[in-house]
């Protein structure tokens, strides 16, 4: 993530250097230039900060304080804040004021799911999401994994000067200012961010291998009848019949290392394979939240999916066209306009955006006819 100072620091040696260095200096002043000026801030990124979101969210509108805080073995004090968790909201309003932080954060999380501001909201976001995962008595992997990603996000959303994190970003980064070294800072965030989440997928079908009931394809037996983690009542029936069978049980057991695995050679798959695992990610998880009652998870690793599998520089077309249905409404015209008049017109899906002038002087505005919207700009966007 720390690339974009290495520009002028070469330049300075360019003089001194031997032309194999000045020739491998062009290159990656050349490739840095070509990823930076693709935009990284896309409903992509928003999607995915939604979707975590939501998990906490989730959770906070579900539980009370009562079950969030209370004492457990090992952890005689509550809310939790010792060490880096002091720092966490329900510590800064600890005793009767818990239930006022627990209010706070769920207006914050709205705004975050709204896609309000995300250059504003990120800080806030990641604080929430880290003082329950470290404030409450029992989190979950997902409000672990929430917490870890909200912060990798933070270096993207303080380059997203969107109003909305749904709306049309440019099709390329103007040179001028800073806006260049904010993308590339984007895309590197985003690179450790890929990173980050198909190592958790290679710990996670590893790990289980080492448990003998996972390696002989018997786990799922056990854990759909959990009294705890099991399947829900109206489907255990399902559940169960399959599980008695030998092959029914290893391929529910299996079959999810299979799709981690899978998710892992995402990092490295082309473009045009990663909505198929996609798909199998998303239903391993929808699967995983629906058997064994575990939504907030779920929503954090949908994000994670979308991070790791969906190139930040290609919008989602039916985010485009829900938005472009909200923003028809009275409602959505009034937040969508913004300073000046100025506003964005909506593209049809496939197309790209354009901005449309003040309403109070209308102009015609010049658009080039040499590519074709539907074409990549680089080679890079080609994956």
């Amino acid at each position: 993530m720390g690339v974009v100072g290495f520009r002028g620091g070469y330049e300075n040696a360019r003089e001194g250097s031997s032309p194999g260095g000045r020739m491998l200096t062009a290159r990656w002043d050349a490739f840095a230039s070509r990823i930076a000026s693709l935009s990284p801030w896309t409903n992509v990124y928003g999607l995915a900060r939604t979707l975590i979101a939501l998990g906490t969210l989730s959770t906070l509108l579900a539980t009370g304080t009562d079950s969030l805080f209370l004492p457990a073995q090992g952890v005689p004090d509550f809310p939790k804040c010792d060490g880096p968790s002091a720092i966490g909201i329900y510590c800064a309003m600890p005793g009767e004021n818990v239930g006022f932080a627990r209010l706070v954060s769920i207006l914050v999380l709205l705004v975050v799911v709204s896609g309000w501001r995300p250059r504003y909201t990120a800080i806030p976001h990641w604080w929430i999401t880290f003082s329950f995962q470290a404030n409450v008595t029992a989190p979950d992997g997902g409000d672990q994994i929430a917490a870890v990603v909200a912060l990798l996000m933070i270096p993207i959303a303080l380059g997203d000067s969107r109003t909305w994190h749904w709306g049309a970003g440019p099709d390329r980064v103007a040179r001028e200012g800073g806006s260049r070294g904010w993308s590339l800072f984007a895309w590197s965030a985003s690179v450790v961010i890929r990173i980050q989440v198909a190592g958790l997928y290679f710990q996670s079908s590893v790990a289980k291998l080492s448990h003998t009931e996972w390696a002989d394809g018997t786990s799922l037996f056990y854990w759909l009848r959990d009294p705890y983690f099991g399947a829900p009542g109206w489907i255990s029936p399902l559940t169960d019949a399959i599980t008695r069978t030998s092959l029914g049980v290893i391929a529910l057991t299996w079959g999810p290392l299979v799709i981690e695995f899978a998710m892992v050679l995402g990092l490295f798959a082309k473009r045009s394979v990663r909505p198929y695992l996609l798909a199998a990610g998303v239903s391993l998880h929808f699967a995983i939240g629906l058997l064994m009652g575990l939504g907030s998870f779920a929503f954090a690793m949908f994000g994670c999916l979308v991070l790791l599998l969906r190139p930040l520089d290609e919008p989602f077309g039916w985010v485009d066209r829900l938005i472009g249905r909200w923003r028809s409404t009275a409602l959505g015209r009034r937040l969508a306009r913004g300073p000046g008049g100025v506003r964005t017109r909506t593209r049809p899906a496939g197309d790209r955006p354009v901005a449309e002038a003040p309403e109070k002087d209308p102009e015609p505005v010049a658009r080039s006819s040499s590519r074709s919207a539907a074409q990549p700009t680089t080679d890079f966007a080609k994956g």
